[in-house]
């Protein structure tokens, strides 16, 4: 059985407990939140009579002695949460972003390291089942290797509370899923990025809803085009994608339209013909599921002695994503992603 302590009871931690409560051999054993009514309302919800309810973090870790922690909390609050769970000698999983800055990213990975506990993360588009077909078609080299990589990312949320006060609040609480999903996709490895972030007319944000970024993965371009004020054709909230590879190239809708066409012999005129080529389902024991998938995987990786998918140390490379766009959007250069802040 693990032992779990889950911080920060608010509207995300339903994800959290949904997928958690459905695992054999997993038991929260104590919920953590500033407000203390909100954690013993969860614990109800999900009928975690048993477990220590608290409003500091450090306090139900000493009476738990727990195996993990589950960190929900807003951003600014990560690397104290990180610091406690490793200084109690706990494995740890958090939710996206892996940090509130660069400096704070690094100091979480410094303290995994040297507590020698497991850290990942929760970017839950790792395991949605196109992203993975995606990526095995590509590794497969039907269609070669891939030489650009391009998102679209547009739809009109009114969320109303935090975000619409957040400074480049696309960049910093959506793209990441979409920066990472690319690099996941194609194995790149960032190194530099323009960026540029507006404000349309019709804008119900304070700053940062819309932004369009080209980086340099490795040697592939990687084009992002984003708003979250754009009204109509609504694409997917895992973006629409086209990727261009030596000998053809695959597209996504981020629904169900996953569709290749591969160079065969012969010219029409002036361009070469192409054909329909099937991106094959995945294998069944591969990880597919969302939150589900990433806590068995933080699980087994715990167990096992082997590395998360979705491990801090990797992440930290789209995180740098994050941060590199927003000072090149601030600068209007374009910014060298360095191996350092990585």
């Amino acid at each position: 059985m693990m032992n779990v302590v889950l911080v920060g009871c608010g509207a995300m931690s339903r994800h959290w407990l949904d997928a958690a409560t459905r695992i054999d051999g997993l038991a929260i054993v104590g919920l953590v939140d500033l407000d203390a009514e909100r954690a013993k309302a969860k614990a109800l919800e999900y009928e975690l009579s048993s477990a220590v309810i608290g409003t500091s973090l450090d306090a139900v870790l000493d009476q738990t002695r727990p195996d993990a922690v589950f960190d929900v909390v807003v951003p600014a609050a990560r690397r104290e949460v990180a610091l406690s769970a490793f200084a109690y000698n706990c494995h740890l999983l958090t939710e996206k972003p892996l940090a509130d800055s660069p400096e704070n990213a690094r100091a979480i990975i410094e303290a995994a390291r040297r507590a020698g506990r497991v850290h990942a993360v929760v970017q839950n588009r790792r395991y949605v089942a196109n992203v993975r077909r995606i990526r095995r078609f590509l590794e497969s080299g039907a269609i070669g290797r891939p030489t650009s990589i391009h998102a679209d990312f547009f739809v009109a949320p009114h969320f109303g509370g935090f975000r619409e006060e957040m400074a480049h609040v696309l960049l910093l609480d959506m793209a990441i899923h979409t920066f990472d999903a690319a690099r996941y996709m194609v194995g790149g490895e960032p190194a530099s990025v323009y960026c540029q972030e507006w404000e349309p007319a019709n804008s119900w944000y304070r700053q940062g809803s819309s932004a369009s970024a080209v980086f340099d993965l490795g040697g592939k371009v990687f084009t992002y085009a984003g708003s979250w004020c754009a009204d109509g054709f609504r694409t997917s909230w895992e973006s629409a994608w086209r990727i261009v590879a030596e000998r053809g190239s695959i597209t996504w809708d981020g629904h169900d339209a996953l569709k290749a066409e591969v160079v065969v012999s012969g010219r029409e005129g002036l361009f070469d013909k192409t054909a329909p080529i099937e991106v094959p389902a995945l294998d069944p024991t591969d990880r597919v599921d969302g939150h589900l998938g990433i806590i068995k995987d933080f699980m087994r990786a715990i167990e096992t002695g082997t590395e998360p998918e979705t491990r801090g140390s990797d992440n930290i490379k789209s995180l740098a994503m994050v941060f590199a766009a927003i000072e090149s959007a601030e600068t209007g250069r374009r910014v060298t992603i360095a191996q350092e802040t990585q």
